[in-house]
């Protein structure tokens, strides 16, 4: 049973809308086309093309929008208790089914150097040493995720940090439905698209494809 079914998942964020300046072009075009096989131009020019022509002028944002989008890059981790609770496999499911693709995925063991190392930003804070003994009780999954808009996408599906908010806020979200509690919370995602890059580069090196492979002492 897939925890993250359809009617369970959070709705599809704006990118992904059914507006789409491209396929409307698209349309455009076969229409024309339409209109000459059966020869009535007139019919199109004079009255369906200043009309598709009025829709496309009155969303110059969202033509833009649509056509600036380029594919973005983000870092998921599924914690030790995601994947002690068994939820690798509906986390990646709904991964799937909202567009990402996973083009690099590693399961590790965390020691506590690389812990600290990855979390160095948080040793200063009183939840640190507790944070390092988490994140080294069992394995993770650490995936590199990939669509448009990818870092906020990611955000948005897991939901807030602490899954008893997010019970609350957001109940379709990953960790309101995997996470225990602020630390438990069963997966990452990067906060931003700088450190989404700096984190892929502390697991992976990119090929010359533009995948993500494992580094070799991980």
């Amino acid at each position: 049973m897939n925890i993250f079914s359809p009617k369970n998942q959070i709705p599809l964020i704006a990118s992904e809308s059914i507006f789409n300046c491209t396929n409307l072009v698209k349309f455009l075009h076969k229409v024309y086309m339409f209109s000459n096989l059966f020869q009535f131009p007139q019919f199109f020019t004079k009255m369906l093309l200043p009309f598709l022509l009025l829709s496309i002028l009155s969303f110059p944002n969202r033509c833009s929008a649509d056509s600036s989008t380029e594919t973005e890059r983000t870092l998921a981790i599924i914690k030790p208790d995601g994947v002690s609770g068994n939820h690798t496999n509906s986390v990646k499911e709904t991964i799937l089914n909202h567009g990402f693709k996973i083009t690099g995925e590693s399961f590790i063991q965390f020691d506590e150097d690389r812990v600290k190392s990855f979390y160095a930003e948080h040793s200063s804070r009183s939840f640190f040493p507790s944070l390092v003994e988490y994140m080294t009780s069992g394995p993770v999954l650490i995936m590199v995720l990939e669509k448009g808009n990818a870092v906020a996408d990611w955000r948005a599906l897991i939901g807030p940090t602490d899954p008893l908010k997010a019970k609350v806020t957001h109940p379709h979200s990953v960790r309101a439905i995997c996470g225990l509690n602020l630390q438990n919370n069963c997966v990452h995602g990067s906060d931003s698209p700088q450190s989404a890059s700096q984190e892929i580069s502390f697991f992976f090196k990119t090929t010359s494809s533009g995948h993500a492979s494992q580094h070799d002492e991980l």
